[in-house]
């Protein structure tokens, strides 16, 4: 009986263990990915960005967010969101895109 027990331990300490690293795994995965050139001039990629936008003090604000975290901007004034992954898959609480 005594070794079941230990057994049953050993099995659920293992488990959390195995739980804890695959969960540290995916925050590294899933965290901010920064240029690999340096850093990036966000002020001036962002008044590119938003140029043409109707709201630009918004535009501005969003994509300054966005490249701080990220480390990229997408160029063009809108779209090609999928040349900075991390860029793209910033979303508000509404599962709205975050970045312009």
């Amino acid at each position: 009986m005594a070794i079941s027990k230990l057994f049953v331990a050993t099995f659920v300490l293992s488990f959390l263990l195995l739980h804890v690293v695959e969960a540290h795994q995916v925050i590294e995965s899933n965290g901010p990915k920064r240029s690999l050139l340096g850093t990036i001039n966000c002020g001036a990629a962002c008044v590119a960005r938003c140029r043409l936008s109707r709201r630009p003090n918004l535009c501005h604000r969003a994509c300054g967010t966005c490249c701080a975290r990220c480390g990229c901007v997408p160029p063009g004034t809108s779209g090609n969101q999928e040349m900075c992954a991390c860029y793209y898959n910033q979303t508000t609480h509404g599962g709205k895109r975050k970045c312009p």
